[in-house]
């Protein structure tokens, strides 16, 4: 991803003629000590997305950063803090914010969820995300200590539930894929029975997509570790540490970006 492209059109959508207040308050050479302060608990994600919007506006300005992401945050604490222009800090201030608020959410979120799974299922990302913004999304569900799934169509073969009735069957598909690509081959069930077919294919993952524990239970029984087992849908954290003692190896939540909240970080001089 262009990660200062996608910067710069943030920029730009918040300021297409310049900051009409900051300009015309404020000379070239006013200067101002702010810092970044945690309103609530929490995990830090895009400290150095943060960063990176002030230097595009320019270079008069120092930032040292006291927590890295990745680590825990407590209400009070001084994430960073910004020292020079006043007119870079007040330009940059909300993309900035914005940017820390949403990815510092995600991994909040994903930290919680995190702790309520036991043993050695990991929790796995999917591609609900808003569109534009999942390097981000991806990158705050691994500072939360969770795991990526693919991150696009293009990186694993996953045939759902369209794809399997659209020819045929999983056998089918399957088949009709697996000479084509050099990736993993996941397949999407809903039954039993559903399982035991792709069980017999030659692909790699099977998600065990809407099931109860006792059918999950039942897969993994049949499996006996032949397959990677990936649960999905309606995977809440009431849910997680049943859910893991199946013996399944991933849980997929989509919630944690599209259902996070954003964490309240704040600015002041």
């Amino acid at each position: 991803m262009n990660i200062d492209k996608f910067l710069l059109d943030a920029l730009n959508e918040d300021m297409p003629q310049g900051d009409i207040t900051t300009d015309n308050i404020f000379d070239d050479n006013h200067q101002s000590n702010a810092s970044f302060i945690a309103k609530e608990d929490g995990i830090l994600s895009g400290i150095d997305i943060c960063l990176r919007v002030f230097q595009l506006l320019g270079d008069d300005f120092t930032f040292t950063k006291f927590k890295n992401d990745g680590d825990e945050l407590k209400k009070g604490d001084i994430i960073a803090k910004i020292n020079g222009s006043t007119k870079i800090i007040l330009k940059g201030e909300r993309v900035a914010l914005n940017m820390l608020q949403y990815m510092s959410g995600i991994a909040t979120i994903t930290n919680v969820y995190v702790k309520h799974m036991v043993g050695n299922t990991k929790l796995l990302d999917t591609r609900k995300t808003t569109p534009n913004l999942r390097y981000f999304a991806k990158k705050a569900v691994k500072d939360g200590k969770g795991t990526n799934h693919r991150y696009s169509l293009s990186d694993m073969v996953m045939l759902k539930d369209n794809h399997i009735m659209a020819k045929g069957g999983i056998t089918n598909a399957v088949k009709a894929i697996k000479p084509l690509v050099n990736t993993k081959i996941e397949v999407e069930v809903e039954t039993i029975e559903q399982f035991k077919e792709a069980l017999n294919t030659e692909c790699d993952i099977i998600m065990l997509d809407n099931m109860n524990n006792e059918m999950m239970r039942e897969c993994v029984l049949l499996n006996n570790g032949k397959k990677e087992l990936e649960a999905s849908g309606n995977m809440t954290l009431e849910r997680l540490h049943d859910v893991c003692l199946t013996g399944v190896d991933y849980i997929s939540v989509g919630a944690i970006t599209h259902s996070f909240k954003a964490l309240d970080i704040s600015l002041k001089f």
